[in-house]
């Protein structure tokens, strides 16, 4: 005969009377909501924050149904999760968005698990945690992508392809950003688990469901082993996840796949994700699995004990006096941070809770806590903070903490009527050896460089401010005797050679000082003029310092506004073309390079070797540089006689914007023949990103147009750079040229050169040329073109109205007479 007792009544039955209230306390002392629904869906058991969380009494829930309380497509949806549940035995987490009673609408998450009783009943046990905060946070969390140290990416849940990467998984997996955006997640994965993983996908579940770890394919083919912990988001409009990887590769986890049976007890409290703990008179009576798994001790070692028997005395006491506070302060729930030590994982820091509960009986009181771990919480706190304040290179102090410590300073200074000085540092030659070796080593060099610093500048507060530059707060010691002997040591601490990778590299220092309150009163200006002084000690000839004088900063504003006056320039029109003629042997002209010039409307004529450096370092280049190539395209475009025009290319212009995209609409603009354009650049182009300077290159070619490689033989690598891309034309620097009568090295170096163009069949022409005997050389060693003053001096194309064919009929007296200059 079936059994005629309902589930509530097998429920109970199960557990002797102390048991049942053992239950209660324990559930009455979670902070979260949890539920027990039997086989039919109808709620048996929750703890008293069930009740408040519904609003409803013990009694009002007992043996009801979700369809008394929400609507029905709601409650549909909860039944096939609770059946789901006890079928299949999975833990299931879904996400709500609900409105409470006070109006606020709140995110909740909803954790189901399957419990089994020894009889063969199976209840539903549910535990909710609020997460409307979390939620908010996300906004926030978003923002620490890209800069994540864990390897992230977002890809769509239909296509399967990326949509965004962070620049740890760039790093990790040798792809660009390019590359990896051009993938979907399949492309990366071996041939064999790509159906695995597409199963997991369709069925809407991130990859850290499968209790597995995958493999990876990386960018030079090798195979790694990875957990993915995914979860679904919105991104930009889109349906995909958020991943994030930990490579398991050197210690790929065993995975335990098979549950042990557990009593009703244990099952509700394994499902408590942080460690939850009992004792009575001082003595553990309870310990779930979490904080087994956190203090590495097994629970029938613990079961029983004291802490004076489990740890030291020190932190024994401390718990006993917490456990004592929680017992006198009876149903108040006593929070407190504290430090425990684990037997695997070292000193852990965690935020206990801990609550006074009595037994049924009354004669009993317990101490029950829940303890969280918060160690990494903090290590990642504290990471990020230090990542906020000090330079990833050097581990310095960097410009934020330098603002702050520099405000600090000055504040007290000015409280207590002191001095200090302020001191930009910069390495001479830095760029140098960048430049010959490579960001690597140059790398390795400054963090020896900024260790001798750090050395010497002791107690006074350094700080990396950038690239090669150190700023010095000395605010110790008389002044300016204190700041001038710690720069006299500063500079003898660089002079000597650095060992790197074995190689014995020098470099050098410039300083700039400056002096609080004799010279500035604020952050602003003493950082200003210690950049003049800096800059003064460099045009001095470097390896000296110098001190803030008021010309300095004569000087400095003179500079910020001629850069307001470029950009003025740039929309007033100010701007113009010169050309500079180019010939073959015979004197033919067969092209022309397009050169700007500013005619300022109060300062007349200002050469470019002084507005060009300012529109670099501020970045006006990007705008002068499309000026440059727009105005040159539609005017080469108007000249009857297809000769060439030759434009310069700035490094900053490759490293910003789309300069192929550009160029194209520069092109269809103009109705300039492709062709008809070259492009030059220099090798400094080449020494930021060697790919992608060739990648962008190779694009401007595709379009027609032809590429030079400028002022060739001044660099280090220039052998490497013509076999990394094929150059139309290479350009002898003028320095070279300059040298030909008065240097045989010069002389075997140009026919190096010439003879390297003639096996890479390359075009040679020569910049500089200025005499007949310089003329005669190059014709005979068998250089192709020419470019100099004996040829043309850069003029308005109407001045070279015959060879465009523009203008002849018209060509003035003064035109005719600058050409024959």
């Amino acid at each position: 005969m079936p059994s005629s007792e309902s589930p509530l009544d097998q429920l109970a039955k199960s557990f002797s009377t102390d048991d049942a209230d053992a239950v209660r306390l324990v559930l009455d002392a979670v902070p979260h909501p949890i539920f027990v629904k039997d086989s039919q869906s109808r709620f048996l058991v929750m703890n008293r924050s069930m009740c408040d969380f519904m609003g409803r009494s013990f009694e009002e829930l007992a043996g009801r149904t979700d369809y008394d309380f929400v609507p029905k497509e709601h409650a549909d949806v909860f039944g096939r999760i609770d059946r789901l549940v006890l079928d299949t035995g999975e833990v299931n987490e879904n996400e709500e968005i609900i409105r409470g009673p006070d109006g606020k609408v709140r995110t909740l998450m909803t954790r189901k698990a399957r419990a089994l009783l020894p009889n063969g009943a199976r209840f539903v046990v549910g535990c909710i945690s609020d997460i409307t905060t979390l939620k908010q946070h996300e906004a926030s969390l978003r923002l620490l992508f890209e800069e994540n140290p864990v390897p992230m990416w977002v890809f769509d849940r239909d296509s399967l392809c990326f949509l965004a990467v962070n620049h740890a998984a760039i790093e990790r997996y040798g792809y660009s950003r390019e590359q990896f955006l051009s993938k979907s997640i399949l492309d990366i994965r071996p041939p064999e688990d790509v159906e695995a993983f597409r199963r997991i996908v369709v069925a809407g579940e991130g990859s850290d469901r499968s209790g597995r770890s995958w493999r990876h394919v990386k960018a030079d083919g090798s195979v790694i082993h990875i957990v993915a912990y995914s979860k679904p988001i919105e991104y930009d409009g889109r349906a995909s996840f958020m991943v994030a990887i930990i490579d398991v590769t050197e210690r790929k986890l065993a995975e335990d796949g098979m549950r042990r049976a557990r009593e009703f007890l244990d099952t509700v409290i394994e499902n408590i994700p942080v460690m939850l703990f009992a004792k009575e008179a001082g003595r553990y009576v309870l310990m779930n699995r979490a904080g087994e798994g956190l203090l590495g001790i097994p629970r029938e070692e613990l079961i029983g004990k004291t802490d004076a028997e489990l740890f030291p005395p020190e932190e024994a006491e401390s718990f006993l006096t917490r456990d004592q506070e929680a017992l006198r302060c009876d149903t108040v729930q006593i929070a407190a941070e504290e430090k425990i030590p684990t037997r695997h994982k070292g000193v852990r820091d965690l935020i206990t809770r801990r609550l006074a509960v009595e037994s049924h009986d009354g004669k009993s009181k317990y101490v029950l806590a829940v303890a969280e771990d918060i160690t990494d919480r903090k290590r990642d706190a504290a990471r990020i903070a230090h990542m906020a304040t000090h330079d990833a290179l050097t581990d310095l102090p960097n410009r934020t903490m330098l603002v702050e410590r520099l405000e600090f300073t000055l504040e007290r200074a000015t409280s207590g009527r002191e001095s200090f000085a302020v001191m930009r540092v910069d390495i001479d030659g830095f760029k140098e050896v960048n430049d010959v070796y490579g960001p690597v080593v140059a790398d390795t060099l400054l963090g020896k460089a900024a260790k001798r610093l750090a050395g010497v500048a002791g107690k006074h507060f350094l700080a990396r401010t950038g690239g090669s530059g150190f700023t010095i707060i000395v605010s110790e010691g008389p002044h300016p005797a204190t700041a001038i002997e710690l720069a006299d040591r500063l500079l003898a601490a660089i002079a000597d050679a650095f060992d790197v990778e074995g190689r014995a590299l020098r470099v050098g220092l410039s300083i700039g000082i400056t002096f609080f309150p004799d010279d500035a009163t604020d952050v602003a200006a003493l950082l200003s003029n210690a950049r003049a002084a800096l800059d003064r000690a460099r045009a001095d000839g470097r390896g000296v310092f110098r001190m803030f004088e008021a010309d300095m900063d004569r000087k400095l504003r003179e500079r910020r506004a001629l850069e307001q006056d470029l950009r003025s320039a740039l929309a007033s029109g100010e701007l113009l073309l010169h050309y500079q003629p180019q010939a073959n042997v015979s004197g033919e002209i067969v092209g022309f390079e397009a050169l700007v010039r500013w005619s300022h409307k109060e300062r007349g004529i200002i050469p470019p070797a002084e507005f060009i450096p300012v529109a670099e370092e501020s970045g006006l280049i990007v705008s002068l540089g499309e000026w440059v190539l727009r105005q040159a395209c539609r005017e080469a475009a108007s000249w009857p006689n297809p000769v060439q025009v030759g434009v310069n290319l700035s490094p900053v212009q490759f490293r910003q914007g789309d300069l192929p995209g550009l160029l194209h609409q520069i092109l269809l603009e103009s109705g300039l023949d492709p062709k008809r354009l070259e492009l030059e650049i220099t090798e400094s182009v080449l020494l930021d990103d060697l790919s992608r300077a060739s990648s962008i290159l190779r694009r401007l070619k595709s379009l027609g147009v032809k590429v030079a490689l400028d002022d060739f033989g001044t660099g280090y690598s220039s052998l490497s750079y013509l076999q990394s891309f094929p150059f139309d034309k290479i350009k002898i620097d003028k320095s070279f040229v300059g040298m030909i009568q008065k240097n045989p090295q010069t002389v075997a170096i140009i026919r190096a050169i010439v003879g390297l163009g003639r096996g890479l069949s390359m075009d040679i022409i020569a910049e500089g040329v200025e005499t007949l005997e310089q003329l005669s050389f190059l014709s005979d060693e068998g250089c192709h073109a020419l470019q100099g003053y004996l040829i043309g001096r850069p003029h308005p194309i109407e001045a070279y109205a015959d060879e465009v064919g523009r203008f002849a009929a018209k060509e003035t007296g003064t035109a005719r007479r600058q050409r024959g200059q």
